[in-house]
């Protein structure tokens, strides 16, 4: 008897897709840090009322 070739739901993503744009989790958490004291900032010196 064979068990059916199927991962069971799971799939090896890096094994089935190559991007041009390989970020890590540490660079897009860096992004959203920047971006969120970014808008701080402005909200410190442009406030809008």
């Amino acid at each position: 008897m064979q068990m059916p070739g199927a991962f069971g739901g799971l799939m090896r993503y890096n094994e089935e897709y190559k991007s041009k744009f390989m970020l890590k989790p540490s660079h897009i958490v860096g992004f959203i840090i920047f971006i969120l004291v970014f808008v701080a900032v402005l909200k410190i010196f442009f406030p809008i009322a």
